[in-house]
Protein backbone atom coordinates (compact mmCIF):
# COMPACT_ATOMS: atom_id res chain seq x y z
CA UNK A 1 0.00 0.00 0.00
CA UNK A 2 1.06 3.08 -1.18
CA UNK A 3 1.87 6.14 1.93
CA UNK A 4 -1.09 7.95 2.33
CA UNK A 5 1.12 11.12 2.24
CA UNK A 6 2.43 10.09 -1.45
CA UNK A 7 6.18 11.55 -1.73
CA UNK A 8 5.95 14.08 1.16
CA UNK A 9 6.37 12.24 3.59
CA UNK A 10 10.44 13.66 4.04
CA UNK A 11 9.17 16.78 3.82
CA UNK A 12 6.59 16.79 6.38
CA UNK A 13 10.08 16.05 8.35
CA UNK A 14 11.40 18.47 7.31
CA UNK A 15 8.78 20.98 8.33
CA UNK A 16 7.90 19.24 11.77
CA UNK A 17 12.23 19.38 12.63
CA UNK A 18 11.80 22.96 11.33
CA UNK A 19 9.23 24.31 13.76
CA UNK A 20 10.99 22.72 16.59
CA UNK A 21 13.44 24.23 15.56
CA UNK A 22 12.21 27.29 15.58
CA UNK A 23 10.39 26.64 19.22
CA UNK A 24 13.78 25.95 20.45
CA UNK A 25 15.21 29.46 18.94
CA UNK A 26 12.01 31.08 20.38
CA UNK A 27 13.02 29.77 24.00
CA UNK A 28 16.79 30.70 23.84
CA UNK A 29 15.33 34.34 22.74
CA UNK A 30 13.23 34.65 26.36
CA UNK A 31 15.47 32.69 28.40
CA UNK A 32 18.21 35.29 27.35
CA UNK A 33 15.81 38.14 28.14
CA UNK A 34 14.11 37.02 31.04
CA UNK A 35 16.16 34.19 32.87
CA UNK A 36 13.58 31.88 32.33
CA UNK A 37 13.09 29.09 29.80
CA UNK A 38 9.27 29.58 29.33
CA UNK A 39 8.97 26.24 27.57
CA UNK A 40 8.87 22.83 30.09
CA UNK A 41 9.03 20.67 27.11
CA UNK A 42 7.78 20.55 23.31
CA UNK A 43 6.92 17.32 21.13
CA UNK A 44 6.61 16.52 17.54
CA UNK A 45 4.99 14.10 15.44
CA UNK A 46 4.00 13.21 12.08
CA UNK A 47 0.51 11.34 12.55
CA UNK A 48 0.78 7.61 11.92
CA UNK A 49 -0.13 5.89 8.26
CA UNK A 50 -2.80 4.50 10.01
CA UNK A 51 -4.17 6.80 12.14
CA UNK A 52 -4.54 9.13 9.15
CA UNK A 53 -5.91 6.68 7.45
CA UNK A 54 -8.39 6.24 9.83
CA UNK A 55 -9.13 10.03 10.31
CA UNK A 56 -10.27 10.20 6.78
CA UNK A 57 -12.26 7.49 7.05
CA UNK A 58 -14.28 8.99 10.30
CA UNK A 59 -14.56 12.43 8.18
CA UNK A 60 -16.05 10.63 4.92
CA UNK A 61 -12.65 11.55 2.88
CA UNK A 62 -10.79 9.73 0.69
CA UNK A 63 -7.49 8.15 1.98
CA UNK A 64 -5.45 10.35 -0.43
CA UNK A 65 -2.31 12.55 -0.01
CA UNK A 66 -5.04 15.52 -0.76
CA UNK A 67 -6.95 14.59 1.93
CA UNK A 68 -4.05 13.86 4.20
CA UNK A 69 -2.34 17.35 3.43
CA UNK A 70 -4.95 19.73 2.01
CA UNK A 71 -8.13 19.02 4.33
CA UNK A 72 -7.43 16.99 7.32
CA UNK A 73 -4.67 19.71 9.01
CA UNK A 74 -2.97 17.83 11.50
CA UNK A 75 -0.68 15.11 9.68
CA UNK A 76 2.35 17.18 12.00
CA UNK A 77 1.33 17.83 15.53
CA UNK A 78 3.41 19.60 18.03
CA UNK A 79 2.64 20.37 21.89
CA UNK A 80 4.37 22.77 23.53
CA UNK A 81 4.46 22.59 27.12
CA UNK A 82 4.68 25.51 29.50
CA UNK A 83 5.51 26.67 33.04
CA UNK A 84 2.96 29.31 33.17
CA UNK A 85 -0.11 30.69 31.69
CA UNK A 86 1.46 33.63 30.33
CA UNK A 87 4.29 31.56 28.67
CA UNK A 88 1.50 29.99 26.46
CA UNK A 89 0.59 33.36 25.19
CA UNK A 90 4.06 34.68 24.77
CA UNK A 91 4.56 31.62 22.96
CA UNK A 92 1.67 31.76 20.55
CA UNK A 93 2.63 35.54 19.48
CA UNK A 94 6.22 34.73 19.39
CA UNK A 95 4.63 31.97 16.54
CA UNK A 96 2.18 34.08 15.24
CA UNK A 97 5.33 36.91 14.65
CA UNK A 98 7.74 34.09 12.43
CA UNK A 99 7.50 35.31 8.40
CA UNK A 100 6.85 31.86 7.20
CA UNK A 101 4.03 30.61 9.36
CA UNK A 102 0.60 32.07 9.02
CA UNK A 103 -2.20 30.82 11.90
CA UNK A 104 -5.19 29.74 10.13
CA UNK A 105 -7.01 28.73 13.11
CA UNK A 106 -6.91 29.44 16.79
CA UNK A 107 -9.31 27.59 19.22
CA UNK A 108 -8.48 28.90 22.68
CA UNK A 109 -9.48 26.23 25.39
CA UNK A 110 -8.15 27.93 28.14
CA UNK A 111 -10.04 31.04 28.08
CA UNK A 112 -13.12 28.87 26.71
CA UNK A 113 -12.56 25.21 28.31
CA UNK A 114 -14.38 22.37 26.94
CA UNK A 115 -17.66 20.82 29.05
CA UNK A 116 -15.01 18.15 30.29
CA UNK A 117 -12.85 20.11 31.65
CA UNK A 118 -10.58 19.96 28.87
CA UNK A 119 -7.85 22.89 28.49
CA UNK A 120 -4.95 23.82 25.99
CA UNK A 121 -4.45 26.54 23.29
CA UNK A 122 -4.53 25.08 19.58
CA UNK A 123 -3.24 26.89 17.08
CA UNK A 124 -3.49 25.65 13.18
CA UNK A 125 -0.79 26.77 11.21
CA UNK A 126 0.25 26.74 7.30
CA UNK A 127 4.45 26.76 7.05
CA UNK A 128 5.69 28.42 3.87
CA UNK A 129 2.10 28.41 2.56
CA UNK A 130 2.35 24.63 2.21
CA UNK A 131 1.73 22.22 4.96
CA UNK A 132 -0.48 22.47 8.05
CA UNK A 133 0.80 21.72 11.72
CA UNK A 134 -1.55 21.61 14.81
CA UNK A 135 0.50 23.32 17.63
CA UNK A 136 -1.23 22.78 20.80
CA UNK A 137 0.12 25.33 24.09
CA UNK A 138 -0.52 24.18 27.44
CA UNK A 139 0.61 24.61 30.56
CA UNK A 140 2.11 21.50 33.15
CA UNK A 141 -1.15 21.04 34.69
CA UNK A 142 -3.13 21.30 31.58
CA UNK A 143 -0.80 18.61 30.22
CA UNK A 144 -0.93 16.22 32.83
CA UNK A 145 -4.48 16.46 33.21
CA UNK A 146 -5.00 15.34 29.43
CA UNK A 147 -2.57 12.52 29.70
CA UNK A 148 -4.66 11.12 32.38
CA UNK A 149 -8.38 11.95 31.01
CA UNK A 150 -7.13 10.27 27.80
CA UNK A 151 -5.68 7.01 30.20
CA UNK A 152 -9.10 6.73 31.69
CA UNK A 153 -11.38 7.48 28.41
CA UNK A 154 -10.30 4.24 27.26
CA UNK A 155 -10.11 2.17 30.49
CA UNK A 156 -12.57 -0.62 29.46
CA UNK A 157 -15.07 -2.02 32.37
CA UNK A 158 -16.36 1.78 33.80
CA UNK A 159 -20.12 0.60 33.42
CA UNK A 160 -21.70 2.78 35.74
CA UNK A 161 -19.20 4.79 37.17
CA UNK A 162 -18.53 6.76 34.62
CA UNK A 163 -21.16 10.03 35.01
CA UNK A 164 -18.77 10.08 38.59
CA UNK A 165 -15.09 9.61 36.77
CA UNK A 166 -16.53 12.26 34.45
CA UNK A 167 -17.52 14.73 37.05
CA UNK A 168 -14.42 14.01 38.80
CA UNK A 169 -11.98 14.70 35.96
CA UNK A 170 -13.93 17.89 35.26
CA UNK A 171 -13.94 19.39 38.83
CA UNK A 172 -9.91 17.90 38.85
CA UNK A 173 -9.75 20.49 35.54
CA UNK A 174 -10.98 23.17 37.58
CA UNK A 175 -8.97 22.92 40.47
CA UNK A 176 -6.00 22.75 38.67
CA UNK A 177 -6.73 26.03 36.42
CA UNK A 178 -7.56 27.69 39.50
CA UNK A 179 -3.60 26.70 40.41
CA UNK A 180 -2.47 27.82 37.45
CA UNK A 181 -4.03 30.64 37.97
CA UNK A 182 -3.07 31.14 41.64
CA UNK A 183 0.99 30.35 40.53
CA UNK A 184 0.74 32.96 37.56
CA UNK A 185 -0.32 35.49 40.31
CA UNK A 186 2.40 34.07 42.71
CA UNK A 187 4.95 34.40 39.31
CA UNK A 188 3.85 37.88 38.42
CA UNK A 189 4.51 39.04 42.80
CA UNK A 190 7.81 37.54 42.59
CA UNK A 191 8.86 39.81 39.56
CA UNK A 192 7.54 42.95 40.44
CA UNK A 193 9.47 42.53 43.84
CA UNK A 194 12.91 41.54 42.13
Amino acid sequence: MDSIYGAQRAQLEETKDRLLAQIDRIRADIAAATGMDPVEHTLGRIKSEESMREKCRRKGLPETEESALGVIRDAIGMRVVCAFLDDVYEMRNALAALPFLEIVEEKDYIRHAKPNGYRSLHLIVRVDGRYFAEIQLRTISMDTWAALEHHMKYKKGLGGNLALITSELKRCADELASTDASMQTIRDMIRTMG
